[in-house]
């Protein structure tokens, strides 16, 4: 029996591809909650900035770890 489908080229940036879907939407939650969070409580505005900033910063490390990954792992 013959080969049904085969995959060539490099597989690795279909799975970077999908492995950022998971951070694009965390750093959308992210911003769309700290918005409504300033515009329900203006007096906490640098704290919770502050807090979004972190949360942007974390949720991108993971998108730059997962693009990272296909290239070291051969």
């Amino acid at each position: 029996m013959g080969v049904l489908a085969e995959v060539s080229g490099n597989v690795g940036s279909v799975a970077y591809g999908l492995a950022a879907i998971g951070p694009g939407i965390g750093v959308g939650i992210i911003f769309g909650q700290g918005v409504q969070a300033i515009a329900r409580q203006p007096e906490l505005y640098n704290t919770i900035r502050q807090n979004m900033l972190l949360g942007f910063a974390l949720t991108e490390a993971l998108a730059l770890i997962g693009f990272v990954v296909p290239f070291v792992h051969r």
